[in-house]
């Protein structure tokens, strides 16, 4: 994974930017092409889809930052051309709520929906200052002292262990993870069975966070079932995110807990965090674990 680019982007001027850009077809009807760099084996990466349908609703409504945003994964998404369409649900003065799908075209030509979510929309720059919580940011070796997912993969026991997932990893060449060594237990062949993962979290191109980046960082770690002892993909039924300010410029803490895997399916509880210390994002997905 190449280290953060020497000139950094800014927002608004990265690959980032560029690979979740729609083009506006008509009003509530966008136009892109997802791009294969976002891709984990042959699927989109989940974050990744949710940033497009994000800046589709972020056009689409008076307000242009997501508070809340819901989505059903319904079927995988594939590199290529996509349909985008969204509906203005209310406007208020303070919040806007809208929905969007996200369709393909099968090897027959049919239409597919892959995403949908219903999403509120305001203004981070508008919310008061006041603050009270007992959430504490997570305890993280500095980042010189953690690992990349290239270099984690790469750690073996003489005993060794294969490796979680085969396939494309193209994401990681698009990101800055740094992943917390008490986490790796994956990558050494002995999971801890805590289910619990660890990352400093950024860019690769250096472009600092801001709310849509914050939806691509929720579910960019490797997969908390590693560390239950689980492999393969881990495919997202349904993710929701809140975003609680817009962060500040630097690397971001991103904390994901897994506690109940059940019934073929288990639970992540993301947390993220800025350099000021604030708590910048939540989520909770559901996704599927292949138990064979």
């Amino acid at each position: 994974m190449p280290e953060a680019a020497t000139v950094r982007a800014t927002i608004g001027d990265s690959e980032f930017d560029r690979d979740t850009a729609v083009v506006r077809r008509e009003p509530g009807v966008y136009d892109i092409d997802l791009s294969a760099g976002w891709t984990i084996i042959s699927a989109v990466n989940g974050g990744y889809l949710l940033a497009v349908l994000g800046r589709a609703l972020a056009d689409a409504l008076p307000h242009a930052d997501p508070f809340t945003i819901s989505a059903h994964y319904l079927t995988a998404s594939r590199p290529g051309p996509a349909v985008v369409r969204t509906d203005v649900v209310r406007t208020g003065r303070t919040l806007s709520t809208g929905q969007a799908s996200l369709f393909q075209y099968d090897d027959q030509g049919r239409e597919i929906e892959r995403i949908r979510v219903l999403a509120s929309y305001g203004d981070l720059d508008s919310l008061p200052d006041d603050v009270r919580t007992t959430a504490k940011p997570p305890a993280m070796p500095p980042m010189d002292q953690c690992f990349g997912p290239e270099a984690a993969s790469d750690i073996r026991l003489p005993s060794g262990g294969p490796t979680p997932v085969e396939g494309s990893s193209a994401i990681t060449d698009r990101l800055m993870l740094k992943l917390d060594p008490t986490t790796l237990g994956w990558a050494l062949g002995a999971p801890s069975g805590k289910g619990e993962m660890r990352s400093w979290f950024g860019l690769a191109d250096g472009r600092d966070a801001d709310p849509l980046s914050l939806l691509l960082a929720v579910d960019a770690l490797p997969p908390t079932a590693f560390e239950i002892g689980l492999k393969g993909w881990v495919p997202t039924v349904e993710l929701t995110v809140h975003v609680r300010c817009r962060p500040a410029p630097g690397p971001l803490r991103v904390s994901i807990t897994t506690r109940n895997l059940a019934g073929g399916f288990l639970e992540e509880d993301a947390e993220v965090w800025d350099t000021r210390d604030r708590l910048v994002a939540q989520s909770r997905q559901l996704a599927r674990a292949r138990l064979s």
